[in-house]
C-alpha cells in the first residue's frame, strides 16, 4: 500500500493539500491517505488543573480533533476512493512527532500546504513545511496556497546537470515516478545564457537519459537569465503538474525554499513542487 500523510490544521490551504492529495490518490491504485493532526499537550497549574481549559480532558480534546478530521475525510471521499484514515496525536513537538510516525508507518509522500490562510496557519503550514524538507525522512510535495493542480500526470525534473549521480536520488525518484506514471520533461535552466552546451553536459544527461529510461524523459535545455520566469513559462506551456527539486548545499538549486528565484517559484507558483533530498 502506498501511503500519502497531509499533515491537517484546519486551515484552508492544509485543507488545499488534502484535495490535491485526494485527486492525485486516484491515479495509485493502491493509495492510502492519512490525515494528520498534532494538537498541543495540555500545561497545568499548581493545582494539577488544565491551565485556561476549563477541565477539559485529554480524550475530550483528542475526540474534538478527530471530529474536525473526519469532516475533512468526508469532503475527500467525494473525490477519491482510495482509504482515508485519521490520526490525531498529542504533543507539543509537531516536527518531532510527524517525523516519528512517517519512519514507524512506511510513508511513500508527505503532502502539506506552504502557507497558511491565517497568520498562525502562516508559521504552522509555512516554516514547518520547509524544516520537514530538510529532515529528509520522506518525499515532500508542497501545495502553494493557490494551487489549481489536480493531477501529477506531466512531471517537470528540474536538473542543472552536474554530476547527477550524486545530485539526484534516482531510486526515490523512479519511486515517485512509479506512483503516477506521467509524461516526463527533464529541463535544465542555465542562468548564463550565453553558455553552450557543452561535453560535459551532454555526458551527464545522457547518464540521467539512461537511468531514467523507462519513463521515456524528454530534455529541454533552456537558456533564459530569469530561472522563475523561464520555469513558470514552461509550467504553462506543457501544462505541468508537478515539479520535483532537489535540495541540497553549494548548487544553484540549494535551499530551494530560500533563496530569492526560487522562493519566488514556490510562493507564487500554482504548481506543487515535490522536494526529494539528496
Amino acid at each position: 500500500m502506498n501511503n500519502f500523510i497531509v499533515p491537517i490544521d484546519f486551515s484552508e490551504t492544509s485543507k488545499n493539500a488534502a484535495r490535491y492529495a485526494a485527486h492525485i490518490s486516484t491515479l495509485v491504485p493502491d493509495a492510502h491517505l492519512i490525515l494528520y493532526n498534532v494538537f498541543d499537550t495540555l500545561e497545568y497549574g499548581s493545582d494539577s488543573s488544565p491551565l485556561g481549559t476549563e477541565g477539559a480532558e485529554d480524550a475530550s480534546r483528542k475526540a474534538i480533533v478527530e471530529l474536525a478530521l473526519e469532516s475533512v475525510r468526508s469532503e475527500l471521499s467525494a473525490i477519491t476512493n482510495a482509504r482515508i484514515s485519521v490520526v490525531a496525536e498529542e504533543n507539543n513537538n509537531f516536527l518531532d512527532t510527524l517525523e516519528e510516525y512517517v519512519k514507524k508507518n512506511n510513508i511513500q509522500l508527505i503532502i502539506m500546504g506552504l502557507t497558511g490562510a491565517t497568520r498562525l496557519g502562516q508559521v504552522f503550514m509555512g516554516s514547518n513545511a520547509l524544516n520537514i524538507v530538510k529532515r529528509a525522512i520522506a518525499p515532500v510535495i508542497i501545495t502553494p496556497e493557490n494551487t489549481h493542480s489536480t493531477s501529477a500526470k506531466n512531471v517537470l525534473l528540474l536538473t542543472d546537470f552536474q554530476d547527477i549521480e550524486s545530485t539526484i536520488p534516482i531510486d526515490t525518484v523512479k519511486e515517485v515516478l512509479n506512483l503516477f506514471h506521467p509524461r516526463l520533461f527533464v529541463v535544465n535552466v542555465d542562468h548564463e545564457h550565453y553558455v553552450q552546451v557543452t561535453e560535459e553536459y551532454k555526458a551527464e544527461r545522457t547518464k540521467l537519459e539512461d537511468r531514467l529510461k523507462d519513463f521515456n524523459p524528454e530534455f529541454f535545455f533552456i537558456r533564459l537569465f530569469d530561472f522563475v520566469e523561464a520555469t513558470n513559462q514552461f509550467v504553462a506551456d506543457n501544462h505541468i503538474d508537478l515539479i520535483l527539486t532537489f535540495p541540497r548545499k553549494h548548487s544553484w538549486l540549494s535551499n530551494v525554499f530560500k533563496t530569492t528565484s526560487t522562493s519566488k517559484l514556490a510562493y507564487h507558483s500554482h504548481v506543487p513542487i515535490a522536494a526529494i533530498n539528496v
